[in-house]
Formats: C-alpha cells, sequence, structure tokens
C-alpha cells in the first residue's frame, strides 16, 4: 500500500542495498529515486532492469507523467512478467552459480503459474462483449492489460495519480460515462477517493471494490503477491 512513484527511501534502505550483490528495480520510470539511492549507499552491485525486453506501450508527453514517453507498468500483462522472472533469474544465476539450478527450476514453475493466470483473465473477461469492456480507474496503470484482454480503461488522472486533473477534464470525463452508460468505476488502493467519490454522485455509477495495481496489499489483505493481486 506504498506509493513506488512518489517513494523516500530511509538510511535503512541504503543499509540494505548495500549488503546486496543485486538491485533488481523494474525500470521504464517507475523509480525515479532507485539511481539516487544507490548513490547515496556507495552501491557497487548489479542493478537489473527487471522489465528489460518487454515490448514497450508508448505514451503521449501530455498525460503529466515525470517519465510520459512509457508507460512502466509493464507487469499488468502476466506475459511480461515471465520475462521478468526469465531476467531475474538468469541475474541470480550469475551471482549466485552454486544455486543456478534451483533457480531455473523455481522459475519454470513460476511461470506455469503465469501461464495459468494469463488463462484465466482471459476465460473471465471473454464472456463480456468487447464494447462492454469498459472500467473507470483514477490513473491510467492498465494499459499493458488492457492491450492483452481488450478492455478500455479510462482515468481522469493519466499515468500520475500525484497530479489532479482539472475541471473539465472531470466533466468530460463524467459525460462520456453517461453517454457510453459505464456502469461502475473502481479506485486504487493509493489512490485519493475524493475524486471517483464526486463522478460516483455525479453519475449515479456503482463504486466497485478496491484495485491493486502500483502497490500489494498487506499480508492479509487480497492482493499481498502478485498472483493474488492479478486474480483479485
Amino acid at each position: 500500500d506504498a506509493d513506488a512513484h512518489s517513494f523516500e527511501p530511509s538510511p535503512a534502505d541504503a543499509k540494505a542495498i548495500l549488503k546486496s550483490s543485486l538491485f533488481v528495480i523494474n525500470g521504464l520510470g517507475f523509480e525515479p529515486w532507485a539511481d539516487k539511492l544507490a548513490k547515496a549507499a556507495n552501491y557497487t552491485g548489479q542493478t537489473l532492469i527487471a522489465s528489460k525486453g518487454i515490448k514497450v506501450r508508448q505514451l503521449p508527453l501530455e498525460q503529466g507523467h515525470p517519465h510520459a514517453e512509457v508507460d512502466p507498468h509493464g507487469w499488468q500483462d502476466p506475459n511480461h512478467v515471465a520475462l521478468y522472472v526469465k531476467n531475474i533469474t538468469h541475474a541470480l544465476s550469475r551471482i549466485d552459480q552454486a544455486y543456478a539450478s534451483s533457480y531455473q527450476k523455481n522459475s519454470e514453475k513460476y511461470i506455469r503459474e503465469l501461464n495459468l493466470l494469463d488463462q484465466f483473465a482471459k476465460n473471465q473477461i471473454q464472456g463480456i462483449p468487447v464494447a462492454k469492456r469498459q472500467v473507470i480507474t483514477s490513473h491510467d496503470a492498465f494499459g499493458y492489460f488492457a492491450d492483452r484482454y481488450q478492455v478500455r480503461f479510462l482515468a481522469p488522472q493519466g499515468l500520475n495519480a500525484d497530479i489532479e486533473p482539472s475541471a473539465r477534464q472531470v466533466a468530460q470525463l463524467i459525460r462520456q460515462i453517461k453517454q457510453e452508460q459505464i456502469k461502475a468505476v473502481f479506485l486504487e488502493n493509493m489512490s485519493n477517493p475524493k475524486l471517483l467519490a464526486q463522478i460516483t454522485q455525479d453519475t449515479g455509477v456503482t463504486l466497485g471494490p478496491k484495485l491493486y495495481v502500483d502497490a500489494l496489499s498487506g499480508p492479509r489483505q487480497p492482493g499481498s503477491s502478485y498472483l493474488k493481486m492479478m486474480r483479485y
């Protein structure tokens, strides 16, 4: 339940990374604090960009994200996460060669689970007519999911959840919801609920359950792992 975009590393984080042999980040501008943390800790180990090799979703600059050229939320497609797993497995196997076979075995097992997750998502969505696959969320973090499963997401805050949309943008979205008869909106676990509360009040749409997007939930909540987050 923490926002990686605005995360502020602590001295304890610097100490932890200094003791590490591998620093894994998503990349694509998702962790703007990562380079600063590594420098502050005098980290000399390997840094791995887990998203390396995925087909990156390009974005228009005007969406207001500090790194708006690309969408960093690659994990919203399980096939991309399979590549994340392969990248991490390769890096760990090089650093810790004695356990390379174990890393590979665990990697293959997890990728099978990702394949099952992908099929689960397809099965859940395929019964919904494409024209009805429209979702309102607070910020645009579902682009890769949308591309994979043919779901249309509308987000008043664009990619950057820290930037409030203008009154004109909100009014335009409300008109669109009414015109297209969208039935529900969803709040993300780190978002300010006031904006979507206004939209639900003005349109009469249902406020759906909380979504986990940029961060996992706590250990006793439904999004405590990647697989649980996506199935939820």
